[in-house]
């Protein structure tokens, strides 16, 4: 399970200084960032994060450059895309979609059972 090793690190700076209660877990072929044991964020492959946003900011980032929405059996799930990495090049590029992904995270629904 290979994954961008540096884009975790400074996704982990950031989530660290946001002062959230984060936990670490293998999947989605790389490293997700589960706020509240909630996803939030992960590291997906070598070349893309993953964000679970509000209906509204997933409407508005489906429309941008370098995101891609995240399928499953051809299907588009709702709330969750991908940002490629070469759009991450800023911390503060990098910090706005996490924050993003934060705002909505008390609101979004647990999978846990």
């Amino acid at each position: 399970m290979a994954y961008n090793t540096q884009l975790a690190d400074r996704i982990r700076g950031i989530l660290a200084d946001a002062g959230v209660n984060v936990f670490e877990k293998k999947m989605f072929s790389g490293l997700s960032f589960l706020v509240d044991d909630k996803l939030c964020v992960s590291v997906a492959g070598n070349d893309r994060m993953l964000l679970r946003l509000s209906p509204t900011d997933y409407e508005e980032a489906a429309e941008k450059n370098g995101v891609t929405l995240m399928l499953r059996n051809g299907k588009a799930m709702k709330g969750y895309i991908y940002v490629d990495a070469d759009v991450l090049n800023t911390d503060k590029e990098l910090k706005r979609w996490i924050n993003m992904a934060l705002v909505y995270n008390p609101f979004a629904k647990s999978s846990k059972k």
